[in-house]
């Protein structure tokens, strides 16, 4: 499995690529692996500020629902319409193209408590 090491990760399998005081978020290789053909996301935050660890939608497989969570307390700031129209990009491109929503940084040291690549992959073997 494919885990960049200019990411940082949570144990709920978001990834943020962290740009200045902004940042990109989507799911783990191993998440979308794990949940199957994607269908959905349904993401309706644009432009709030939500809290790290709350959730910022949903994303659909063809057999489940689960929650995406914010990695980082930020306020989101542009989200990859693309994926409206192909959300299998989350299968086939989990750390490119398939990238969910861009935040703005509210609070950084909050970045200290995520995980690194070694660390997560740990965690999912």
């Amino acid at each position: 499995m494919n885990f960049p090491a200019n990411l940082k990760y949570t144990k709920e399998h978001e990834w943020i690529l962290i740009e200045g005081n902004k940042a990109k978020i989507g799911i783990t290789d191993f998440a979308q692996k794990e949940l199957g053909d994607i269908v959905y996301l349904d993401i309706n935050t644009q432009g709030k500020k939500v809290a790290q660890n709350e959730i910022f939608g949903t994303i659909e497989a063809v057999k489940t629902v689960s929650d995406l969570y914010m990695p980082v307390t930020g306020t989101i700031i542009g989200m990859n319409a693309v994926l409206e129209a192909d959300p299998q990009l989350v299968n086939t491109d989990p750390y490119g193209a398939g990238w969910m929503v861009e935040i703005e940084l509210a609070d950084e040291s909050e970045l200290a408590g995520l995980l690194s690549a070694d660390d997560y992959a740990a965690i999912v073997g």
